[in-house]
């Protein structure tokens, strides 16, 4: 494992369901069982095309491995912004930098087989970038850039190869921010 790897002992921050910190505990103990709500973030990074960044999840991550997800999604660290943490984990990940914006934010909770949960309030944010893509080959499996109709025609018709927060957020963005996000006549594939 790399430095920039999110090890199994990171501390994460539990939050109550108004994301309000109430303590600590370490990203394992948060994943077991049914999982305990902590505070997470999930990234959507466009290029100057209005493709969206995808990645694939590698095949070390406990829980949904080489499932395909969003550009970017973690955790921040104890007195670490979630615009902070986004900036860090999309360089510690995929190698470019790109400043995000807020959208909004949701709590959910979500079973990976009989290995552990996602329990999260996580925070939604986008960004732009045509920067050079550098995996981190420890977090990332593969990736690629998608528009967004072809994204929700994958999801309409192959959803099992996706994390179900990306579903969700997915679904989400589209139906209440593509629009701000993407302006123009390219939405109208959506």
């Amino acid at each position: 494992m790399t430095a920039s790897s999110s090890p199994d002992n990171d501390l994460l921050i539990l939050v109550d369901p108004q994301d309000h910190e109430i303590g600590v505990l370490s990203k394992h103990e948060c994943h077991q069982g049914k999982g305990i709500l902590h505070r997470a973030f999930s990234l959507f990074v466009f290029n100057r095309d209005g493709n969206l960044l995808l990645q694939q999840r590698s095949a070390d991550k406990p829980l949904w491995p080489l499932y395909w997800s969003n550009s970017c999604c973690s955790h921040p660290r104890l007195s670490e912004s979630i615009q902070v943490a986004s900036q860090r984990r999309v360089m510690e990940e995929l190698g470019f930098t790109c400043a995000a914006q807020y959208l909004y934010k949701f709590r959910y909770q979500a079973q990976y087989k009989n290995l552990g949960s996602e329990h999260e309030l996580c925070h939604v944010l986008f960004g732009y970038s045509d920067e050079p893509v550098r995996p981190n080959a420890d977090e990332v499996a593969d990736w690629r850039y998608i528009s967004p109709a072809e994204l929700t025609e994958e999801i309409n018709t192959q959803a099992e190869q996706f994390t179900p927060w990306f579903k969700m957020e997915w679904q989400h963005i589209s139906d209440n921010f593509l629009k701000e996000i993407l302006p123009g006549p390219g939405n109208s594939r959506i």
